[in-house]
């Protein structure tokens, strides 16, 4: 039985709220256990750490108990959302989260170097992020499902949309920050690995977004595999076997090396 440990501190920003997660621990843990950490979706708008994909959400054992029973310890952060402040603050809250693991390996009975990101939507979109930022703590491999990689390719001029609202204006009139604010920025050869989960129907984020970062990975020497899921929109909706899609991630990460 998963055994879980919620609203830990990992940082507090002033005039914010302070930042929690919640920490999900195998019941028989051997010690220096791998572990993951979970971004959650919603637009960088909504959510919260506690909700798994909205397409695992009903699953038994649940997705939390999942990658527990697989051996990993799961840790499940908040970031500030976009009308709590603009990027790159959700970024640097991921950062955070990353170092804080890092730095509290010890007492958490983890394995710093065995450190995987796993993110869906929005989450997806900061998990790349913090993997290939300038000078952010190494990480061993990321798991992305159907995300935002390239704002710059996405509508310049909508004003109501989840990217617009996160870059406090539309891309056409922040493509700066928007160019900062996308994975593809800052591919290279030294990247950590990518697997890349995407339905190809997908009508939030198109499947275009996963194929851009996996060609832009490759073309640096980087180490990337891309499934692409026919028929299936977002949220894998349409797809005939989302647990196929999950296990194959859990092995992905499991053969990751160390870093």
């Amino acid at each position: 039985m998963v055994q879980v440990e919620r609203a830990v501190v990992f940082a507090e920003r002033e005039g914010f709220r302070a930042l929690e997660l919640d920490l999900y621990h195998p019941d028989a843990s051997p010690g220096q256990a791998p572990i993951v950490l979970y971004v959650h979706g919603g637009g960088w708008r909504v959510s919260h750490r506690s909700r798994a994909p909205r397409e695992t959400r009903e699953w038994s054992p649940s997705f939390f108990e999942r990658l527990t029973d697989a051996g990993f310890v799961v840790a499940a952060s908040d970031y500030r959302f976009s009308d709590e402040a603009l990027f790159p603050a959700q970024l640097d809250d991921v950062l955070e989260a990353v170092r804080w693991l890092g730095e509290h390996a010890g007492n958490l009975g983890v394995d710093p170097t065995r450190l995987g990101l796993w993110g869906a939507s929005a989450g997806g979109h900061l998990a790349a992020l913090a993997a290939l930022a300038p000078d952010a703590p190494p990480v061993n491999g990321v798991v992305a499902w159907y995300p935002i990689t390239d704002l710059l390719a996405l509508d310049q001029d909508a004003t109501d949309t989840f990217e617009a609202h996160l870059l406090g204006g539309p891309i056409g009139q922040r493509t700066e920050l928007a160019r900062r604010a996308s994975p593809v920025t800052y591919v290279r050869a030294d990247a950590p690995p990518f697997l890349l989960q995407h339905g190809e129907a997908d009508t939030w984020v198109p499947c275009a977004q996963s194929r851009r970062l996996a060609e832009a990975l490759q073309g640096a020497g980087a180490m990337v595999e891309l499934q692409t899921v026919p028929n299936a929109d977002h949220f894998f909706e349409g797809a005939p076997d989302v647990e196929g899609l999950f296990d194959l991630a859990v092995r992905f990460l499991h053969a990751l090396p160390a870093i």
